[in-house]
């Protein structure tokens, strides 16, 4: 964090805390009561402690955000799972000859099968690291943003995002969190710009605070979630309309059947107007200048289900 050179009357928290490193070693000064709260970890990990925790959680990656100047930035999400085309393929070598090995097992069966349909959707990963790219050469649209990548700062589809910008010679934002599995931040992510969140909800504020639009690839729980986190608060007026794209057709259509949740009566007809179907990263491109050349509804009309 870049910083604060502003003199004041006070002394600043490391000035507070190279002081009170300097006492003389004592039953009293060796007490944890004797520590400097904000430089105690062991009292900021207390359950009480968890609205401080919240707090800077929040703070820490807008502060940094803000001086690196980002304004708008397009969401990519979309599963960790999906590999590059060539790591897919030597994947499914790999358990197709296992498969060979043992033709009884049905565990090495499912795991065969599995990695067919993962190698099946790697192309996925070539069209987020073109659409990333896209993104990140774009100059301003008509209305003058200019975005920039964020992803979940893991493998598969984000690795793919990260990485297309990084090819563009682009920054882009990562924001990991803290899992047993599939979050270790990806190498393309500018390591200025690359988070690890201990709280899901902080991290999905912090992808739509910024989000000039939202790009969603095949995935699972987690690629769901954040879809309708964000469709929630279009639909309730919490945020502004902005696109939100869904790469891939066929698969999407398969997992999320809006027609029978317009006929159900549990959505309005005009929320199947808050997602759109694309298959390339120019047709997602053209998607978002599209949307941002023309009017736009309100959020008004968009939570009274007015918008077209």
């Amino acid at each position: 964090m870049t910083p604060d050179h502003r003199k004041g009357p006070y002394p600043s928290a490391e000035e507070g805390v190279r002081e009170s490193e300097r006492c003389e070693p004592t039953p009293q000064t060796r007490s944890p009561s004797y520590r400097l709260a904000f430089a105690d970890q062991a009292f900021l990990l207390q359950d009480e402690l968890r609205p401080v925790r919240l707090q800077l959680e929040l703070m820490k990656p807008e502060l940094l955000l803000q001086q690196h100047g980002v304004i708008s930035t397009v969401v990519v999400f979309g599963s960790a799972r999906i590999p590059d085309p060539e790591s897919a393929q030597a994947s499914l070598e790999a358990w197709a000859a296992l498969g060979r090995q043992h033709p009884d097992s049905p565990k090495h069966a499912a795991q065969a099968a599995i990695q067919r349909r993962l190698a099946e959707k790697s192309h996925w990963y070539e069209v987020a690291r073109r659409f990333g790219r896209l993104i990140s050469e774009r100059g301003e649209l008509p209305d003058g943003q200019r975005f920039m990548v964020i992803t979940g700062g893991g493998g598969g589809i984000m690795e793919a995002a990260n990485r297309g910008a990084h090819d563009a010679g682009a920054e882009s934002i990562g924001l990991n969190i803290v899992l047993p599995r599939e979050q270790e931040p990806n190498p393309y992510v500018t390591p200025a710009l690359c988070f690890q969140f201990h709280y899901f909800a902080l991290r999905k504020m912090h992808f739509l605070m910024r989000a000039g639009a939202v790009a969603i690839f095949p995935g699972g729980f987690g690629t769901l979630d954040e879809l309708f986190d964000a469709l929630t608060l279009i639909q309730c007026g919490k945020m502004d309309p902005l696109p939100v794209l869904l790469f891939g057709g066929d698969y999407w259509r398969r997992v999320l059947d809006f027609d029978f949740l317009v006929a159900e009566g549990t959505i309005a007809e005009a929320d199947r107007a808050l997602v759109r179907f694309v298959e390339t990263a120019e047709e997602g491109l053209a998607a978002i200048e599209a949307f941002y050349s023309s009017p736009r509804p309100s959020r008004e009309q968009v939570s009274s289900g007015e918008q077209e």
